[in-house]
C-alpha cells in the first residue's frame, strides 16, 4: 500500500483520476473496482469531463462494485447501481454489460455472491480498487471486525452506518 497526502478533498480527486487515466491509457481493456458513496463523487465528475473532451474513453473498461443494498431493484434511486449510473455510467462509452453492480433484489443472495464472485475470476485480476472509508471505519460495507479476506457477501450494517445513510432514504 502506497499512502498519498493531499492538502483536500479536490486534490485527492485530482490524484485519484490521474491513477485512472494512466491505467486507461496503458492497459488494453482495464479492470476497475468501484465505490459509492460521497468519497468518489469528484472523481467520477474529473472522468466524465476528461471522456466529454474526448482524452479517455471506456469502450474496454470493465467495472465491478464493491456493494448493494439487499431488496433494492437496479432502479430504485438509493440503489448503488443507480448511483453508479447517475454519476459515471450514463455519462461514458463504458458498454452496459461490463459494468457490473451485485444484485439486492436476487432470488438466492448467497448464489448471487457466488455469480459475483465467478464473475470477477473470469475477469481477470482487478487492475485498480476504488474504496471509500465510512464515519466508522467500514471499507465497502465490510463493518468493522469483518476478515480482510471476506468476498462477496450478506452483511447486516451497523447501526453507525445505518444512521449515516438515512440521510439517503424516506
Amino acid at each position: 500500500m502506497k499512502l498519498i497526502r493531499v492538502k483536500d478533498y479536490e486534490e485527492m480527486s485530482d490524484v485519484i483520476c490521474d491513477m485512472f487515466v494512466q491505467k486507461l491509457k496503458t492497459l488494453e481493456s482495464p479492470i476497475f473496482g468501484l465505490a459509492t458513496g460521497s468519497t468518489p463523487i469528484g472523481l467520477y465528475e474529473r472522468l466524465i469531463e476528461k471522456y466529454q473532451k474526448n482524452e479517455i474513453s471506456f469502450k474496454h473498461v470493465t467495472t465491478f462494485n464493491l456493494d448493494e443494498y439487499v431488496g433494492l431493484s437496479a432502479d430504485h434511486p438509493a440503489s448503488y447501481h443507480y448511483f453508479m449510473n447517475e454519476n459515471l455510467f450514463n455519462h461514458v462509452d463504458i458498454p452496459k454489460e461490463r459494468a457490473h453492480v451485485p444484485s439486492g433484489i436476487a432470488e438466492d443472495l448467497d448464489r448471487e455472491c457466488q455469480r459475483y464472485e465467478e464473475l470477477i475470476r473470469q475477469a481477470g485480476q482487478i487492475d485498480l480498487q476504488l474504496l471509500g472509508i465510512g464515519t466508522n471505519g467500514h471499507i465497502g460495507f465490510n463493518e468493522p471486525g469483518t476478515p480482510f479476506d471476506s468476498r462477496t457477501a450478506v452483511f447486516d450494517l451497523t447501526e453507525s452506518t445505518r444512521q449515516s445513510n438515512a440521510r439517503f432514504f424516506n
